[in-house]
């Protein structure tokens, strides 16, 4: 449970990806969810690269269902 936001934010390169703004632009196609790739939010855009935003405002059976999407959607990067 979160006790603040219903946003987190993960590093993409133990997925095997490095640059979120591509890692975000494939999403749809990939695992039909959106994400928001963290490197927008910073003046330095090398250090928000590798960081990526999800958005959990959503219903479990919603998540659950994205979760199943993207686990067969990032088998191997694009």
């Amino acid at each position: 449970p979160s006790a603040g936001t219903y946003f987190v934010t993960t590093d993409i390169r133990p997925l095997g990806f490095d640059d979120g703004l591509a890692f975000c632009r494939s999403l749809p196609e990939r695992g039909g969810v959106v994400a928001i790739p963290h490197q927008v939010f910073y003046d330095d855009v090398e250090a928000g690269r590798p960081l990526v935003r999800w958005a959990f405002c959503k219903q479990v059976p919603v998540l659950e269902a994205a979760l199943d999407r993207l686990s067969s959607g990032l088998r191997s990067p694009a």
